[in-house]
């Protein structure tokens, strides 16, 4: 274990209630969407996991600042912020598609140390501490360490992404479908899913083009301590830089150069 390992099972504890509250809400005939000012959709059930996970940092980390998609920043006395998407993927969510996951990281001067992503609907669970490797599992004593695979030529490469709407609205859709025409294979696996298979070595690139730090923040530390590299679009590995292209170290460079700003 790390030096951040009681932070680790914190983390772990909240998403254990996360998947409780969002299974409990899954499909209910009578889960209230609202939408919010950005036209995108909220559920009750988002609104109550980062209540319940706020909840449980006022408790156990009284002095960390939280950051969560909801209910937005809370200031803390240090160094340390927890960032929460509650429900990553909620438009699958509301829908009935079983492809969303809580996401819970912690940031400390400024770097990711721990992350989180938990997608009970898919009984999947993925996580990392800095220095103590990504893995992937149903809980800490039983687990599975991921890394990234070695592929090493874009001809062989499995590329996964979201939607197309988004590289067409920051104008780089051209580039985009350039790089869908090189790859061996493409699928839309959407959301925090594209980026944890590529930290398993399932699939080998995924690029997001519009993302938040709670949609980030939590996936950048599985996919660095599984091997990969990440950065935004312009290259730099900032959490606000709103985009996010992972890859193995073999074509990382390749693909930002291609999609790159």
């Amino acid at each position: 274990m790390t030096g951040y390992s009681d932070d680790l099972r914190l983390a772990h504890m909240m998403a254990d209630s996360a998947d409780d509250l969002t299974m409990r809400r899954f499909k209910a005939v009578d889960l209230r969407v609202d939408t919010k000012p950005d036209l995108t959709p909220v559920s009750d059930a988002d609104r109550a996991v980062e209540e319940a996970i706020r909840g449980t940092l006022r408790r156990a980390r009284p002095r960390d600042a939280v950051v969560g998609e909801e209910m937005g920043k809370t200031s803390g006395y240090g160094s340390r912020c927890w960032i929460v998407d509650p429900i990553d993927g909620t438009k699958n969510y509301v829908r009935g598609v079983p492809v969303w996951a809580t996401l819970i990281a912690l940031m400390e001067h400024g770097r990711v140390v721990v992350g989180v992503v938990s997608a009970p609907a898919l009984s999947r669970r993925w996580w990392a501490a800095r220095d103590g490797g990504a893995w992937t599992g149903r809980s800490l004593t039983k687990a599975t360490r991921c890394n990234v695979s070695s592929v090493s030529r874009l001809q062989d490469a499995s590329f996964s992404y979201s939607s197309l709407g988004g590289w067409e609205e920051r104008g780089r859709l051209g580039e985009f479908l350039d790089l869908t025409r090189t790859v061996w294979r493409t699928r839309a696996y959407g959301d925090f899913w594209s980026h944890m298979m590529v930290a398993e070595g399932a699939v080998d690139i995924s690029a997001e083009p519009e993302l938040s730090a709670w949609d980030m923040a939590a996936l950048t530390v599985i996919v660095e301590e599984a091997g990969g590299i990440w950065t935004d679009l312009s290259g730099s590995t900032d959490v606000d830089g709103g985009s996010m292209v992972c890859a193995n170290p073999l074509l990382h460079g390749e693909v930002l150069k291609r999609l790159g700003d």
